[in-house]
This record gives C-alpha cells, structure tokens and sequence, in this order.
C-alpha cells in the first residue's frame, strides 16, 4: 500500500468495534499484516473477535487491559494516565516498525474522552507512521480536530438498542 488513510468509527450507536474487526480480517484474508490494539477492555473477558484475532497468522494482537472506569468505578485515573501513555509507546513502536500495512487502536478515542491522551498528541503520533499504514481509531465522541485529521470518519448512530430494556451483553453477540 502507497499511501494508508486514517479512518475513524465513532458514534454512540454499536458496531465501531465490529466494523474494525471486519476491516483487520479483510486485510488479512488479502495477505496484509495487521496490528490490532485494544484499549479499556475488561482484561478478565475474553471476547470472541479477541480469540478469532489471536488465531489469525498474519495479526499481532495486543490488549491493553488497563481497568476503565466504564468498567470500574473506584480507579485511580493518574496510574490509569501513567499505563495508557506505556501502552501507547508500545503501540506505536510496533507501528513505526513498518511491519504492518493496517493498525486498529480501538478506543483509542475514548482515551481522549476520559482526559487520558491530548488529541493533538495522537494525531501527531498518527502523523510520524509509515506512509503505507492505514490506522483505524475507534470509540465514542470523536471531536472535530480529530475528525478533520481523519481521510474517512464513520458515525454509528444508536436508533434502538435492547440495553435501555435491560437486556445484559450476550457472549457470541455483542462481545
């Protein structure tokens, strides 16, 4: 790949997760390689694209289990700060390899929400990698200079959603 866009899934309805996933195994399913980051993730949950990705020869899978505060209410949010900008580092190491023509960081946009990451700090990083990778950010509430760093910004849009009934997330389903 000459030129890899960045490409954003944002919005408050479901799917960002999913349309990132389907992307990373397209790109394998052609031969390219793919990193693919989890951020905020439950570190005690395995979810199915998890073990799918794991499973997948040409995808390096990294999940960053740090404790999100959608997940746990009593965090420390300094440490939490102190882990992510690690787990950053690691991640964009292995992006600026040049190994890999795609890199998922899935909620990466979320970091920026809860105040753990500047915005200006991730498109800078964005902006040094590989000129052939294409970077896919997902996660709630992208704001509009992230928006306007991005080549293409997908917004999912929550119409009807079975978790305002009470319906619990469903193994196979939603994770």
């Amino acid at each position: 790949m000459k030129k890899g866009l960045v490409q954003i899934y944002t919005g408050d309805g479901k799917g960002k997760t999913t349309a990132a996933v389907g992307a990373a195994v397209r790109a394998c399913g052609c031969g390219l390689k793919v990193l693919f980051c989890q951020f905020l993730k439950n570190g005690k949950l395995e979810s199915g694209e998890e073990k799918m990705l794991k499973g997948m020869n040409n995808v390096k899978y990294m999940k960053f289990d740090e404790m999100s505060p959608f997940f746990e209410k009593n965090i420390d949010m300094e440490a939490l700060e102190e882990r992510v900008a690690e787990d950053l580092e690691l991640t964009f190491k292995e992006i600026n390899s040049g190994k890999y023509q795609l890199a998922v960081l899935d909620e990466a946009v979320h970091l920026i929400n809860l105040k753990l990451i500047k915005q200006e700090e991730l498109i800078r990083l964005i902006n040094q990698r590989p000129a052939g990778t294409e970077i896919i950010l997902t996660g709630r509430g992208a704001g509009k200079i992230l928006k306007n760093a991005a080549d293409l910004v997908t917004e999912m849009k929550e119409v009807k959603h079975p978790f305002k009934a009470g319906l619990k997330a469903r193994k196979g389903i939603e994770y």
